[in-house]
């Protein structure tokens, strides 16, 4: 089982994919190391829901 990853408005994304934002059913897309921006004012905290897969 995979842990949950959760990130707060300022910080900086620890996995590149796709995060909602609490409290909403939208999805944004945000690479590793960006800084997570403020999202309509209310949502503080954006847990990742799809992490970006990679080829090798």
């Amino acid at each position: 089982m995979t842990k949950k990853v959760i990130t707060k408005t300022g910080a900086k994304t620890p996995v590149s994919g796709q995060y909602r934002p609490a409290g909403t059913k939208n999805e944004i897309t945000l690479s590793k190391g960006d800084r997570v921006p403020p999202y309509d004012g209310r949502a503080k905290k954006f847990t990742l829901v799809d992490k970006t897969k990679h080829r090798r």
